[in-house]
Protein backbone atom coordinates (compact mmCIF):
# COMPACT_ATOMS: atom_id res chain seq x y z
CA UNK A 1 0.00 0.00 0.00
CA UNK A 2 2.65 2.33 0.70
CA UNK A 3 4.54 1.24 -2.13
CA UNK A 4 1.35 2.00 -4.13
CA UNK A 5 0.87 5.70 -2.66
CA UNK A 6 4.97 6.50 -3.12
CA UNK A 7 4.15 6.10 -6.83
CA UNK A 8 0.90 7.78 -7.05
CA UNK A 9 2.83 10.76 -5.49
CA UNK A 10 4.97 10.65 -8.36
CA UNK A 11 3.28 10.09 -11.04
CA UNK A 12 0.98 13.32 -9.59
CA UNK A 13 4.31 15.63 -8.73
CA UNK A 14 5.27 14.56 -13.27
CA UNK A 15 1.85 15.19 -14.25
CA UNK A 16 1.95 18.99 -12.68
CA UNK A 17 5.50 19.48 -13.51
CA UNK A 18 4.73 18.39 -16.92
CA UNK A 19 2.11 20.64 -17.14
CA UNK A 20 4.14 23.55 -15.16
CA UNK A 21 6.53 23.34 -18.65
CA UNK A 22 3.76 23.14 -21.51
CA UNK A 23 4.46 26.82 -21.90
CA UNK A 24 7.97 26.60 -22.45
CA UNK A 25 6.74 24.18 -25.43
CA UNK A 26 4.06 26.78 -26.78
CA UNK A 27 6.82 29.56 -26.69
CA UNK A 28 9.04 27.49 -29.54
CA UNK A 29 5.58 27.65 -31.12
CA UNK A 30 5.62 31.39 -30.87
CA UNK A 31 5.63 32.17 -34.58
CA UNK A 32 2.49 29.96 -35.28
CA UNK A 33 -0.79 31.39 -34.55
CA UNK A 34 -2.94 30.37 -32.09
CA UNK A 35 -5.27 28.84 -33.54
CA UNK A 36 -3.28 26.54 -35.79
CA UNK A 37 -1.39 25.31 -33.09
CA UNK A 38 -4.53 24.64 -30.55
CA UNK A 39 -5.94 22.83 -34.17
CA UNK A 40 -3.17 20.60 -33.96
CA UNK A 41 -2.59 19.97 -30.80
CA UNK A 42 -6.48 18.39 -31.42
CA UNK A 43 -5.71 16.21 -33.86
CA UNK A 44 -2.20 14.96 -32.65
CA UNK A 45 -3.84 14.35 -29.53
CA UNK A 46 -6.72 12.38 -31.11
CA UNK A 47 -4.08 10.00 -32.90
CA UNK A 48 -1.49 9.69 -30.24
CA UNK A 49 -4.86 8.77 -27.68
CA UNK A 50 -6.14 6.28 -30.32
CA UNK A 51 -3.41 4.35 -30.75
CA UNK A 52 -3.19 4.14 -26.72
CA UNK A 53 -6.23 2.93 -26.58
CA UNK A 54 -6.27 0.60 -29.20
CA UNK A 55 -3.15 -0.94 -28.07
CA UNK A 56 -4.43 -1.56 -24.85
CA UNK A 57 -7.73 -2.75 -26.38
CA UNK A 58 -9.95 -0.52 -24.56
CA UNK A 59 -12.39 0.08 -27.75
CA UNK A 60 -14.85 -1.73 -25.44
CA UNK A 61 -15.26 1.53 -23.12
CA UNK A 62 -16.10 3.88 -25.88
CA UNK A 63 -19.41 2.57 -27.21
CA UNK A 64 -21.64 2.67 -23.86
CA UNK A 65 -20.61 6.56 -24.26
CA UNK A 66 -21.27 7.14 -27.72
CA UNK A 67 -24.70 5.16 -26.73
CA UNK A 68 -26.10 7.20 -24.67
CA UNK A 69 -27.53 10.19 -25.52
CA UNK A 70 -26.86 12.59 -22.65
CA UNK A 71 -23.27 11.18 -22.39
CA UNK A 72 -22.80 12.76 -25.98
CA UNK A 73 -24.27 16.17 -24.92
CA UNK A 74 -21.58 16.04 -21.68
CA UNK A 75 -18.66 15.14 -23.96
CA UNK A 76 -19.62 17.98 -26.41
CA UNK A 77 -19.89 20.86 -23.95
CA UNK A 78 -16.53 19.19 -22.44
CA UNK A 79 -14.89 19.92 -26.02
CA UNK A 80 -15.92 22.80 -26.49
CA UNK A 81 -14.67 23.80 -22.91
CA UNK A 82 -11.16 22.12 -23.27
CA UNK A 83 -10.90 23.69 -26.33
CA UNK A 84 -11.22 27.47 -25.27
CA UNK A 85 -8.82 26.22 -22.27
CA UNK A 86 -6.53 25.44 -24.48
CA UNK A 87 -6.74 28.38 -27.09
CA UNK A 88 -6.61 30.87 -24.47
CA UNK A 89 -3.56 29.21 -22.95
CA UNK A 90 -1.83 29.10 -25.81
CA UNK A 91 -2.53 32.26 -26.91
CA UNK A 92 -1.61 33.94 -23.48
CA UNK A 93 1.80 31.94 -23.46
CA UNK A 94 2.27 33.47 -27.23
CA UNK A 95 1.39 36.94 -26.20
CA UNK A 96 3.70 37.01 -22.96
CA UNK A 97 1.04 37.05 -20.47
CA UNK A 98 2.41 34.02 -18.22
CA UNK A 99 1.74 35.69 -15.14
CA UNK A 100 -1.91 35.99 -16.13
CA UNK A 101 -2.40 32.10 -16.83
CA UNK A 102 -0.37 31.34 -13.55
CA UNK A 103 -3.08 33.84 -12.00
CA UNK A 104 -5.89 31.96 -13.27
CA UNK A 105 -4.48 28.45 -12.22
CA UNK A 106 -4.06 29.42 -9.47
CA UNK A 107 -7.81 30.49 -8.62
CA UNK A 108 -9.22 27.29 -10.46
CA UNK A 109 -9.37 25.42 -7.47
CA UNK A 110 -11.66 27.93 -5.92
CA UNK A 111 -13.43 28.74 -8.58
CA UNK A 112 -14.81 24.81 -8.95
CA UNK A 113 -15.84 25.46 -5.22
CA UNK A 114 -17.75 28.47 -6.32
CA UNK A 115 -19.01 26.53 -9.52
CA UNK A 116 -19.95 23.26 -6.69
CA UNK A 117 -22.21 26.06 -4.66
CA UNK A 118 -23.95 27.07 -7.66
CA UNK A 119 -24.45 24.24 -9.44
CA UNK A 120 -24.33 21.27 -7.19
CA UNK A 121 -25.84 23.20 -4.49
CA UNK A 122 -22.63 22.56 -1.96
CA UNK A 123 -22.44 24.80 1.48
CA UNK A 124 -19.11 26.17 1.68
CA UNK A 125 -17.56 25.66 5.38
CA UNK A 126 -16.31 28.72 7.24
CA UNK A 127 -12.57 28.12 6.39
CA UNK A 128 -13.64 27.97 2.31
CA UNK A 129 -15.88 31.48 2.87
CA UNK A 130 -12.55 32.62 4.23
CA UNK A 131 -10.60 31.47 1.10
CA UNK A 132 -12.42 33.06 -1.17
CA UNK A 133 -12.55 36.23 0.60
CA UNK A 134 -8.88 36.62 0.34
CA UNK A 135 -8.43 35.22 -3.03
CA UNK A 136 -11.31 38.42 -3.88
CA UNK A 137 -9.18 41.05 -2.24
CA UNK A 138 -6.02 39.44 -4.26
CA UNK A 139 -7.99 40.13 -7.85
CA UNK A 140 -9.36 43.53 -6.63
CA UNK A 141 -6.04 44.67 -5.79
CA UNK A 142 -5.52 43.82 -9.10
CA UNK A 143 -8.75 45.86 -10.71
CA UNK A 144 -7.98 48.74 -8.60
CA UNK A 145 -4.21 49.00 -9.32
CA UNK A 146 -4.53 48.00 -13.60
CA UNK A 147 -7.95 49.73 -13.85
CA UNK A 148 -9.24 46.53 -15.03
CA UNK A 149 -10.50 43.31 -14.53
CA UNK A 150 -8.03 40.20 -14.99
CA UNK A 151 -10.51 38.52 -17.69
CA UNK A 152 -7.77 36.19 -19.27
CA UNK A 153 -7.36 34.84 -15.90
CA UNK A 154 -10.58 34.36 -14.96
CA UNK A 155 -11.82 33.06 -18.28
CA UNK A 156 -8.75 30.30 -17.62
CA UNK A 157 -10.06 29.23 -14.23
CA UNK A 158 -13.85 29.35 -15.67
CA UNK A 159 -13.22 26.82 -18.48
CA UNK A 160 -11.33 24.26 -16.85
CA UNK A 161 -13.62 25.08 -13.66
CA UNK A 162 -16.88 23.89 -16.29
CA UNK A 163 -14.84 21.66 -17.63
CA UNK A 164 -14.21 19.79 -14.35
CA UNK A 165 -17.72 20.14 -12.91
CA UNK A 166 -18.80 18.23 -16.45
CA UNK A 167 -16.33 15.75 -15.82
CA UNK A 168 -17.84 14.64 -12.65
CA UNK A 169 -20.94 13.54 -14.74
CA UNK A 170 -18.79 11.96 -17.45
CA UNK A 171 -18.42 8.16 -16.93
CA UNK A 172 -15.79 7.90 -19.12
CA UNK A 173 -12.19 6.96 -18.12
CA UNK A 174 -9.44 10.44 -19.07
CA UNK A 175 -8.00 8.47 -22.20
CA UNK A 176 -11.34 7.48 -23.41
CA UNK A 177 -12.93 11.08 -22.50
CA UNK A 178 -10.04 13.08 -24.00
CA UNK A 179 -10.17 10.84 -27.29
CA UNK A 180 -14.25 11.42 -27.47
CA UNK A 181 -13.65 15.17 -26.93
CA UNK A 182 -10.87 15.39 -29.67
CA UNK A 183 -12.99 13.57 -31.82
CA UNK A 184 -15.58 15.84 -31.33
CA UNK A 185 -13.08 19.03 -32.33
CA UNK A 186 -11.11 17.41 -35.12
CA UNK A 187 -13.56 18.36 -38.46
CA UNK A 188 -13.08 21.28 -37.71
CA UNK A 189 -9.14 21.02 -36.68
CA UNK A 190 -8.70 19.66 -39.32
CA UNK A 191 -10.50 21.33 -41.82
CA UNK A 192 -8.58 24.81 -40.93
CA UNK A 193 -5.34 23.35 -40.64
CA UNK A 194 -6.29 21.53 -44.60
CA UNK A 195 -7.19 25.41 -45.47
CA UNK A 196 -4.01 26.73 -44.23
CA UNK A 197 -1.87 23.50 -45.89
CA UNK A 198 -3.37 24.58 -48.95
CA UNK A 199 -3.19 28.22 -48.59
CA UNK A 200 0.67 27.66 -48.13
CA UNK A 201 0.54 29.26 -44.77
CA UNK A 202 0.70 25.84 -43.29
CA UNK A 203 3.30 26.06 -40.58
CA UNK A 204 3.42 21.75 -40.68
CA UNK A 205 6.70 21.19 -43.18
CA UNK A 206 6.64 25.24 -44.51
CA UNK A 207 8.57 25.80 -41.82
CA UNK A 208 11.66 24.90 -39.81
CA UNK A 209 11.86 21.27 -38.82
CA UNK A 210 11.89 22.14 -34.94
CA UNK A 211 8.69 24.00 -35.50
CA UNK A 212 7.05 20.95 -37.48
CA UNK A 213 7.78 18.08 -34.82
CA UNK A 214 6.66 20.46 -31.71
CA UNK A 215 3.52 20.48 -33.95
CA UNK A 216 3.54 16.88 -34.49
CA UNK A 217 4.69 16.07 -31.08
CA UNK A 218 1.69 18.29 -29.42
CA UNK A 219 -0.42 15.10 -28.82
CA UNK A 220 2.28 13.24 -26.46
CA UNK A 221 2.61 16.46 -24.58
CA UNK A 222 -0.93 16.84 -23.68
CA UNK A 223 -1.70 13.56 -23.32
CA UNK A 224 1.30 12.08 -21.27
CA UNK A 225 0.60 14.52 -18.17
CA UNK A 226 -3.25 13.63 -18.27
CA UNK A 227 -2.50 9.74 -18.24
CA UNK A 228 0.16 10.06 -15.59
CA UNK A 229 -2.60 12.15 -13.41
CA UNK A 230 -5.26 9.37 -13.73
CA UNK A 231 -2.35 6.97 -12.60
CA UNK A 232 -2.50 9.04 -9.79
CA UNK A 233 -5.55 10.10 -9.00
CA UNK A 234 -6.57 5.75 -8.30
CA UNK A 235 -3.47 5.62 -5.89
CA UNK A 236 -3.59 8.97 -3.51
CA UNK A 237 -5.58 10.70 -1.23
CA UNK A 238 -7.92 13.55 -2.98
CA UNK A 239 -5.86 15.81 -0.35
CA UNK A 240 -2.40 15.05 -1.62
CA UNK A 241 -3.81 15.40 -4.88
CA UNK A 242 -5.02 18.80 -4.36
CA UNK A 243 -1.87 20.11 -2.76
CA UNK A 244 0.51 19.25 -5.76
CA UNK A 245 -2.25 21.19 -8.38
CA UNK A 246 -0.12 24.41 -6.96
CA UNK A 247 3.42 22.74 -8.46
CA UNK A 248 1.95 23.48 -12.51
CA UNK A 249 1.05 27.90 -11.86
CA UNK A 250 4.14 27.82 -9.88
CA UNK A 251 6.13 26.85 -12.27
CA UNK A 252 4.24 29.26 -14.40
CA UNK A 253 4.78 31.47 -12.55
CA UNK A 254 8.69 30.99 -12.10
CA UNK A 255 8.92 30.93 -16.03
CA UNK A 256 6.96 34.09 -16.54
CA UNK A 257 9.09 35.97 -13.92
CA UNK A 258 12.64 34.68 -14.19
CA UNK A 259 12.51 33.40 -17.65
CA UNK A 260 10.51 35.50 -19.89
CA UNK A 261 10.50 38.53 -17.94
CA UNK A 262 7.25 39.19 -17.48
CA UNK A 263 6.68 42.67 -15.73
CA UNK A 264 5.77 42.16 -12.14
CA UNK A 265 5.13 44.81 -9.81
CA UNK A 266 4.69 45.52 -6.25
CA UNK A 267 0.70 45.23 -6.61
CA UNK A 268 1.51 41.91 -8.14
CA UNK A 269 3.41 40.23 -5.06
CA UNK A 270 0.93 41.70 -2.93
CA UNK A 271 -2.00 40.62 -5.36
CA UNK A 272 -0.60 37.45 -5.72
CA UNK A 273 0.12 36.73 -1.71
CA UNK A 274 -3.22 37.03 -0.87
CA UNK A 275 -4.06 34.41 -3.50
CA UNK A 276 -1.28 32.25 -2.03
CA UNK A 277 -2.94 32.93 1.33
CA UNK A 278 -6.37 31.69 -0.01
CA UNK A 279 -4.95 28.83 -1.50
CA UNK A 280 -3.02 27.80 2.06
CA UNK A 281 -6.28 27.84 3.86
CA UNK A 282 -8.63 26.50 1.30
CA UNK A 283 -5.28 23.06 1.69
CA UNK A 284 -5.69 22.83 4.77
CA UNK A 285 -9.46 23.14 5.23
CA UNK A 286 -9.17 20.47 2.82
CA UNK A 287 -6.98 17.87 4.56
CA UNK A 288 -8.88 18.48 7.49
CA UNK A 289 -12.25 17.89 6.26
CA UNK A 290 -10.83 14.71 4.46
CA UNK A 291 -8.99 13.76 7.55
CA UNK A 292 -12.08 14.26 9.89
CA UNK A 293 -14.21 11.72 7.24
CA UNK A 294 -11.18 9.03 7.55
CA UNK A 295 -11.81 8.95 11.56
CA UNK A 296 -15.79 8.87 10.87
Amino acid sequence: MHHEKSIGIATAVAAYTLWGFLPVYWKVLGDVPALEVLSHRIIWSLVFVTLIIGFSRQWDKIRPIITDRQQVRLISLAAVMIALNWGLFIWAVQSGRLLDSSLGYYINPLIAVLLGVVIFKERLSPWQKLAIASAAIGVLILVIKAGKFPWLSFALALSFGIYGAIKKAVKATALVGLALETAVLAPLALLFIVSRQASGQGSLGGSSLTVTLFLLGAGVATAIPLILFAFSAKRIPLSTLGITQYIAPTLMFLFGVFVYHEPFQLVNAVSFAFIWLALAIYSLSQTRALRRKAVV
